[in-house]
């Protein structure tokens, strides 16, 4: 019996067979733990599990259009779609944001790393700094308040 791949492009660039016109590829999505890399064609792509998306993810926790990935200001970024079971970046919610190379963008349940060059796309490596709000989430907030592992005060009373 044929096993399906998990995941699909949709695109007519994907589909040519001669290979003197081989589509640009702006990047791609490698899914953490193996699999298929995915390359991202197109500046902007719909991702989801209905036929029509760009790319096609076969999972029944992907909306049928999860999310938008596109380049903006020579990096990529990511759009949730109102999708049902969300988007994250780098495990945390997003409605949408920026993506790194390196990031991790998880649709659905399904967490993929982001793969492109910046100065292949129009940015300038080196150039993108992470949020501030993801350096915030990326430790407890005890630990961003700088109380996390601070020596308790004694009080004045003995023991028992």
């Amino acid at each position: 019996m044929e096993q399906r791949p998990s995941h699909a492009l949709n695109s007519d660039a994907a589909s040519r067979d001669s290979a003197d016109t081989m589509p640009a590829i702006y990047g791609e999505l490698q899914p953490v733990g193996g699999g298929d890399p995915i390359p991202l064609l197109k500046p902007m792509l719909v991702v989801g599990r209905r036929e029509s998306c760009d790319i096609v993810l076969r999972f029944p926790n992907v909306s049928g259009t999860h999310c938008e990935l596109s380049i903006v200001d020579g990096r990529w970024s990511v759009k949730d779609l109102n999708s049902s079971n969300g988007t994250k970046v780098n495990g945390s919610r997003i409605s949408e944001g920026h993506l790194n190379p390196g990031d991790r963008v998880s649709i659905g349940r399904h967490e993929y790393e982001v793969c492109y060059s910046p100065d292949s796309i129009g940015g300038v490596a080196g150039s993108f700094s992470s949020s501030p709000l993801r350096d915030i989430f990326s430790k407890s907030l005890l630990a961003s308040a700088g109380l996390e592992n601070r020596p308790r005060p004694k009080s004045g009373r003995p023991r028992s």
